[in-house]
C-alpha cells in the first residue's frame, strides 16, 4: 500500500514520535510510506529509515493557510495514495477541503486519529469525517461518542499506542559508557532511588504536584531523589523558572533535579526506581506510562483518562484517587519499599498497533474493492 501521513510538524511530541515510529513499520513491512508536515527535527530520521517526506506549511492556523488546499490536492491525488491518514485537526481541514469531497472512486481512503480529547467545536469536528476513525484508547472513543454524536460508532477504532519493543523491554541495559557519563553530569543521582517526573514542562502536566511529593516524602523519611526530565514548550520559560525557584525556596535542592529535554528517555527510565503521571487533566493516552512500564519500572498516577486506563490493564496498583497525593506517596512508599513484579501486555506494542492500523486501511480498501467488483 501507499500510505500518505499528514501531520503539522515533525519536532518533539507524541503525535510526531508515533508518526516516525509507524512510518519505519510501514517500510520495514514492505509498504511505500510518505510524510507531509512543515518539517522539523525527525525530519532527518524519517528519511533515513527509508520514508519521503514533503515539505508543506500545513502547520499555520490562519486563514492564509487555504491557499495550501489546491496544492494539496494535487499532492495527494498526484501521490496515487491507497491511504491519506490525518493525525491533526488544521492539516485534517486542509485535506478534507482539497479531497474529501470527491467521490470516494475518485481519491484515497481518509483515516483520522484522535490524539487527544478536543474542545468541542466544529473546528474539532472534523476529525469524525474520516472514512474511519482511530482512537488512541477507550476513554477517547467514549469522548467521541459523547461529543460527537454524528460520528457512527462502528467507524470508531481504538488502536491504543504503543511502544518499540526493540527499545523498550526488559532485556534493555544503558550502555556503560552512557552510564559513566551520565552520572558524571548528574553525580547526585548515583546509588540513589530515583522517582522521575518526565514531560515537557507545561503547568497542567503537574510538575508542580511533583515537588509536593518529593517534599512529604522527605517529611517521611522516604530515601529517594525526585527527577524532572523535560524542557518547557516555547513560551512555558517562566513556568520553568518557577518550578526551581520553588526547589530553591523548600530546601529541596539535594532532592530534585533537572535534566532538561533529553532524546536518552529509555536509558533514564531503567534507572527509575518509579515514573509518576501526574497530569491534572485527563490525557488520551500518556506515552510515558507505557515506555516506563515496557521497561519493566512501576508507574504511578492518578485514576483518570489514558494513563489509567493504560494502567489498569498493567499494573492497577499504582493508581490513586483524582489529584490525591497522600495516597500517591503511599503508592511511591510501597514501591521503593518493595518493587513489585508486573506483566506488560502486548497490546500496548508498536507492532501490534501498527497491525490494528493497517488492519484498518485493508478493511477500508477491501470493501471499496467489493463494491468496485
Amino acid at each position: 500500500m501507499r500510505i500518505v501521513q499528514v501531520l503539522p510538524e515533525l519536532n518533539a511530541g507524541g503525535v510526531e514520535r508515533g508518526t516516525v515510529d509507524f512510518a519505519r513499520y510501514l517500510v520495514g513491512a514492505g509498504h511505500d510510506s510518505i510524510v507531509v508536515s512543515a518539517g522539523g527535527q525527525m525530519v532527518e530520521q524519517l528519511q533515513s529509515e527509508g520514508s519521503r517526506h514533503v515539505q508543506m506549511p500545513v502547520h499555520r492556523k490562519r486563514l492564509g493557510s487555504l491557499r495550501q488546499v489546491g496544492p494539496l490536492r494535487r499532492l495527494l491525488l498526484g501521490l496515487d495514495a491507497d491511504i491519506v491518514h490525518l493525525r491533526s485537526r488544521l492539516p485534517a481541514w486542509l485535506a478534507w477541503l482539497a479531497i474529501g469531497r470527491l467521490p470516494r472512486s475518485q481519491r484515497p481512503a481518509i483515516v483520522t486519529t484522535f490524539h487527544g480529547l478536543y474542545s468541542v467545536s466544529a473546528y474539532s469536528a472534523v476529525m469524525g469525517r474520516g472514512d474511519a476513525v482511530i482512537a488512541i484508547s477507550s476513554c477517547v472513543r467514549d469522548y467521541i461518542l459523547a461529543n460527537y454524536p454524528r460520528v457512527p460508532a462502528e467507524k470508531i477504532e481504538v488502536v491504543h499506542r504503543g511502544v518499540d519493543e526493540a527499545i523498550f523491554n526488559r532485556q534493555f541495559v544503558p550502555n556503560p559508557s552512557w552510564r559513566s557519563a551520565f552520572f558524571e553530569q548528574f553525580p547526585e543521582l548515583r546509588d540513589k532511588p530515583l522517582v522521575l517526573m518526565p514531560g515537557r514542562l507545561s503547568r497542567w502536566k503537574g510538575q508542580d504536584g511533583f515537588i509536593t511529593l518529593i517534599s512529604m516524602l522527605r517529611e517521611r523519611g522516604v530515601d529517594c531523589h525526585g527527577v524532572i526530565v523535560g524542557g518547557p514548550t516555547p513560551g512555558k520559560e517562566p513556568y520553568e523558572a518557577e518550578l526551581k525557584a520553588r526547589v530553591q525556596a523548600e530546601g529541596l535542592q539535594s532532592r530534585i533535579t533537572f535534566l532538561g529535554h533529553r532524546t536518552d528517555i529509555a536509558e533514564i527510565y531503567s534507572l527509575g526506581a518509579v515514573v509518576c503521571n501526574l497530569s491534572e487533566h485527563p490525557e488520551p493516552f500518556g506515552r510515558t506510562v507505557i515506555e516506563a512500564l515496557a521497561l519493566g519500572t512501576p508507574v504511578v498516577a492518578f485514576d483518570v483518562g489514558g494513563p489509567a486506563e493504560s494502567l489498569k490493564a498493567c499494573f492497577p496498583q499504582g493508581l490513586a484517587a483524582p489529584g490525591d497525593l497522600v495516597g500517591l506517596g503511599d503508592r511511591v512508599e510501597s514501591i521503593l519499599r518493595q518493587p513489585p513484579a508486573f506483566d506488560f501486555p502486548r497490546q500496548f506494542t508498536l507492532s501490534e498497533q501498527a497491525r490494528k492500523t493497517v488492519a484498518v486501511y485493508q478493511r477500508l480498501l477491501g470493501v471499496d474493492q467489493l463494491k468496485t467488483d
